[in-house]
C-alpha cells in the first residue's frame, strides 16, 4: 500500500500537471520555488523535501519511513516522467478529455495519498506537516488542518511564480480552478478514503492471530 500509493500518487500529480487546470498545492510551491531556483525540477523537489524533513523529525519521528524516503527521492522524477510521456503522447488534448483527467487525477491522489498514510510506513514530508498539526491541535480535525496548509502552498507558490518572471496568463496553467479545488477537496476526500477504503484493504491484508 505504501509503494504503490506514493508511485502512484506521482502519476496522478504528473497528469494534474499535463492537463494545466493548476497543480496540486504543494506541486504549485513547488513550481513556484522552481520559478525561481534554475535547477533540474527533481533535484529541487528532493531538496524542498529534505528541509520539510527536518521539521517532521523534530515535531514527530512516528510520520517518517519507508513512504518518506520513496516520496523525497523518487516522487518527482515520477511526476516528470508522466508529465513529460503525456505531452508526448497528446501534445494538444481536447477540452473534453482534460477535464476527465483531470476529474481522474484528483480522485486518483486522494485515494492514492489514502493509501499510503493508512499504511503508516511514512508520509510525505507535506503531508507530515497536516497531520503534525492535527496531532498537536487536537480539535481541528486532519481534513482542515490540510486545507489550511494547501492554502497556505498555494499562496506562496503564486506569489513566487509572479516573482519568477511569469505572467497571470502562465500563472493559471499552475495556480488555476484545478488547484483551488484540490486544495479545498483533497483533505476531506482523504480522511473518508482512509475510512472507507483504506482501512478496511489494511485490515484485509492482515492475518487473524
Amino acid at each position: 500500500m505504501s509503494v504503490a500509493g506514493v508511485l502512484l500518487c506521482g502519476a496522478f500529480a504528473g497528469m494534474l500537471q499535463y492537463v494545466a487546470f493548476g497543480v496540486d498545492p504543494f506541486q504549485c510551491f513547488c513550481n513556484g520555488v522552481w520559478s525561481v531556483i534554475p535547477l533540474d525540477f527533481g533535484t529541487l523537489y528532493v531538496i524542498i523535501n529534505g528541509l520539510l524533513l527536518l521539521f517532521a523529525l523534530f515535531a514527530d519521528r512516528h510520520f517518517i519511513g519507508l513512504g518518506t524516503l520513496i516520496n523525497m527521492f523518487l516522487l518527482g522524477y515520477v511526476v516528470d516522467f508522466v508529465r513529460s510521456g503525456l505531452q508526448t503522447l497528446m501534445p494538444e488534448p481536447a477540452m473534453a478529455l482534460r477535464i476527465a483527467l483531470f476529474i481522474l487525477s484528483l480522485l486518483g491522489l486522494c485515494v492514492t495519498g489514502s493509501l499510503y498514510i493508512t499504511a503508516d510506513l511514512g508520509v510525505s514530508t507535506y503531508d507530515a506537516v497536516a497531520l503534525v498539526i492535527s496531532g498537536t491541535w487536537h480539535k481541528m480535525q486532519f481534513r482542515f488542518c490540510r486545507i489550511l496548509t494547501d492554502l497556505v502552498c498555494v499562496l506562496i507558490g503564486s506569489g513566487l511564480y509572479l516573482l519568477g518572471g511569469k505572467s497571470f496568463g502562465e500563472l493559471t496553467a499552475i495556480a488555476g480552478i484545478g488547484t483551488i479545488l484540490t486544495a479545498f477537496c483533497m483533505g476531506p476526500v482523504i480522511a473518508w478514503c482512509n475510512v472507507h477504503i483504506s482501512q478496511p484493504l489494511l485490515n484485509a491484508g492482515k492475518k487473524p492471530v
